[in-house]
């Protein structure tokens, strides 16, 4: 579901997806090429939310913010993250299960491991890896890990056009927006 909240609505570029069973309300943009998956919301209620370019959020995620939330170009969400960033640079992966607190600062081409827990106003360098509760930098990003954050983008943008590309079996009307 697509909704304008307080005369804002989201501004979806035509080459995104948005599954029809994600909630997307408010002052939103989501830019080319990048997904929103079912049981995800995306909920601008207190500040702007940037989505950059190629960049997947995956089912059962929430992005919401105390203030505005910007997200960069190809950026992993994995499954049922809690992102409530203030900034995550490009070339991000946020592992499934994660819990990213308010006012968190991503560096680009960092990896934010499966479950980790990042405390508030936490400021993470580029290309560090956090891993554990709370969230403690465990060294750089290798050159697999690099491999594997370009590979599941490339693999979401690809999945993002195949299903964008399917139609709504009740209505007869193109799935996703």
């Amino acid at each position: 579901m697509i909704r304008a909240l307080d005369g804002k609505s989201p501004d979806i570029h035509p080459t995104a997806f948005v599954s029809e069973a994600a909630y997307v309300i408010g002052d939103v943009e989501i830019g080319e090429g990048s997904s929103i998956w079912p049981g995800a919301v995306v909920r601008a209620d207190a500040g702007k939310i940037t989505i950059g370019k190629y960049t997947n959020i995956q089912d059962n995620s929430v992005v919401h913010g105390d203030a505005d939330v910007v997200i960069g170009n190809r950026v992993v969400v994995g499954h049922k993250v809690l992102c409530h960033a203030r900034i995550v640079g490009d070339r991000v992966l946020i592992g499934s299960g994660s819990t990213v607190n308010d006012g968190v600062q991503i560096g680009e081409g960092s990896l934010i491991a499966a479950g980790a827990m990042l405390v508030e106003g936490m400021v993470v360098p580029p290309e560090s890896m956090v891993v554990g509760i709370p969230g403690r930098i465990r060294g750089n990003v290798q050159e697999r890990h690099e491999e594997v954050i370009s590979a599941t983008c490339d693999a979401y943008v690809e999945k993002a056009q195949r299903y964008k590309g399917q139609g709504d079996l009740e209505s007869g009307i193109s799935a996703g927006h």
